[in-house]
């Protein structure tokens, strides 16, 4: 039985043996493999140019969102300073202080229909 034993190649320490002392990669490896070596060098690229331009948009839109809340932020103030502005109380004391001799109108205009029957 040993000389059964022997002539079966021992294939998982055999490789392993070839791995440690650098038999496996060498420039047979590469001479045979080179346009798998290619393919993988032009995924890689790939995957980096696609990594890098995720990165830069994600950056672009955090910066947009942080613009987004600045303007947001700035029509409110906007807008309550237009709302304050257009009060008829906050009118009328500015009339009031520009002394333009203005008052307000107790009754809304009326509107004159002119009529054909006499």
């Amino acid at each position: 039985m040993s000389a059964a034993r022997k002539s079966k190649p021992e294939t998982s320490s055999n490789m392993l043996r070839q791995i440690m002392y650098g038999r496996v990669v060498n420039s047979d490896f590469f001479a045979r493999n080179w346009m798998g070596m290619v393919l993988l060098a032009f995924v890689l690229l790939i995957y980096i140019s696609g990594k890098y331009t995720c990165q830069t948009k994600m950056e672009e839109i955090r910066r947009l969102q942080h613009k987004l809340e600045v303007v947001t932020a700035e029509r409110v103030s906007v807008r309550s300073t237009y709302m304050s502005r257009i009060r008829e109380s906050a009118m009328q004391q500015m009339v009031d202080t520009l002394h333009l001799n203005l008052s307000v109108q107790p009754y809304p205009p009326f509107v004159i229909n002119q009529s054909s029957e006499k």
